[in-house]
């Protein structure tokens, strides 16, 4: 009998230490995902401001090709 309790409180003493890695690496795991939300929203807003950046850009360059042709355009005249 008292041979069994020692076994059964080994054993609990294992489900209370798998118990507590189980919640920390729960812990670990939410907090890369905590990460991960943050970098890809980061990553979405950078895109944004790429997508805006690559408009303007090509704004720019439409208006600079026009303001070439008016050049061409009065030289000639």
């Amino acid at each position: 009998m008292v041979r069994l309790q020692e076994l059964v409180d080994k054993l609990q003493l294992k489900v209370k230490a798998y118990k507590r890695q189980a919640e920390e690496a729960e812990e670990q795991a939410n907090t890369h995902l905590t990460k991960l939300r943050k970098a890809r929203h980061e990553l979405e807003e950078a895109q944004e401001r790429t997508d805006i950046a690559e408009s303007q850009i090509n704004k720019m360059k439409v208006k600079s090709r026009n303001m070439g042709k008016a050049k061409d355009n009065r030289e000639q005249l």
